[in-house]
């Protein structure tokens, strides 16, 4: 019984994630797409970046935006690279907004914090290092280049996401609804289902044996570090949402079923994962401007891991507990976090620097 109400209780949590990002969608993507412009200001790039992809909580979307512009000759790859590396900081806003689920819940909302942000400071962490490299040296745009000429000639297919198969029922009469021009009200109902289904998951979760829920977790997907990255990796590729694939990681690591390390590991899997599909997409298109962006994102969260694995030694993890210690004290803090980061921040950038 507690396993069938799991199951639906996790249908309905990617259900409202997937919802919530078609919200946002269409109450932004005519905003993002006039907020890319083409601008030689790295930092104002960046921003643009970020800020596009946390109106619209969609990285793809966002990606798919400066591929048009810079098919159309509105943007050159030099000035989308920096886009590039705020829309893989942006996406993840979602991961942020599941955790304030459990805010009222102690050190649940610490665990489940802590997982979130880890994916903020790899990517904040990977984007301030690479980025001033990148406008002297111009590591990413190089390669990228060289790798979209290398499979010029290589073909690419589509790949179905089952999760969108399986969600498609109920997403699709809602966004082709009247509520369609309503898209605030979209969010609203995504958000309710949100915060219900997250409540039914730690309900289940506590009630199912916790022995029987590890032997799953902790020997198949998350058995090591190593098989928590290719579980996020290969899971992200399939259902082609890195968004629902790291939010998930949320709600189980607030319960105690995940340990950071972890989730942090499978992050980074998701990340690389997340470019798979729209490097496929990519490769059918022939265009080398789509094909150098898709290895673009790629190449920026491969960088990402080898820097802060090897180099920053899991930096991430460690700032990810002290802000969740902090935030689960003053928990307004990390509404604080959210707005400052994913909003304030860029748009002082992008209204100063042009």
């Amino acid at each position: 019984m507690y396993g069938l109400v799991l199951l639906l209780s996790f249908y309905f949590f990617f259900f409202s994630i997937e919802l919530m990002a078609k919200g946002f969608q269409l109450l932004g993507s005519g905003f993002a797409h006039l907020l890319i412009q083409n601008t030689s200001n790295p930092l104002v790039g960046f921003s643009t970046g970020l800020l596009a992809t946390s109106i619209v909580q969609s990285s793809s979307s966002t990606t798919s935006i400066i591929v048009g512009l810079i098919a159309s000759g509105a943007l050159n790859i030099r000035n989308a690279v920096p886009m590039i590396m705020g829309a893989n900081i942006g996406t993840t806003v979602t991961n942020t907004l599941v955790s304030l689920a459990h805010i009222k819940k102690g050190k649940e909302f610490q665990n489940a914090m802590q997982a979130a942000t880890v994916h903020d400071f790899f990517n904040l962490l990977t984007a301030f290092t690479f980025l001033p490299v990148e406008y002297f040296f111009h590591p990413l745009e190089k390669s990228a280049n060289f790798l979209a000429k290398f499979f010029d000639k290589v073909g690419g297919f589509v790949v179905v996401s089952p999760l969108k198969l399986l969600l498609d029922p109920l997403i699709r009469p809602l966004t082709n609804s009247p509520l369609r021009k309503y898209p605030v009200v979209l969010i609203i109902i995504a958000v309710t289902v949100l915060l219900v289904s997250l409540k039914f998951i730690v309900e289940s979760m506590t009630k199912i044996s916790k022995r029987f829920v590890d032997k799953y977790l902790n020997t198949i997907f998350f058995k090591n570090l190593r098989t928590s990255f290719f579980s996020g990796l290969i899971l992200t590729s399939v259902v082609q949402s890195s968004s629902c694939t790291t939010s998930v990681a949320v709600p189980l690591a607030a319960i105690g079923l995940l340990d950071l390390r972890k989730v942090f590991y499978y992050t980074m899997g998701a990340n690389v994962g997340t470019t798979v599909t729209a490097i496929l997409a990519a490769l059918i298109t022939k265009n080398p401007a789509a094909l150098a962006i898709a290895f673009t994102h790629l190449l920026f969260n491969l960088y990402g891991i080898i820097l802060n694995t090897l180099i920053y030694r899991e930096l991430p993890v460690k700032i990810a507990k002290a802000f969740a210690e902090f935030a689960v004290k003053r928990k307004v803090v990390a509404l604080i976090y959210i707005v400052i980061q994913f909003y304030l921040v860029p748009i002082l950038i992008i209204f100063l620097g042009r």
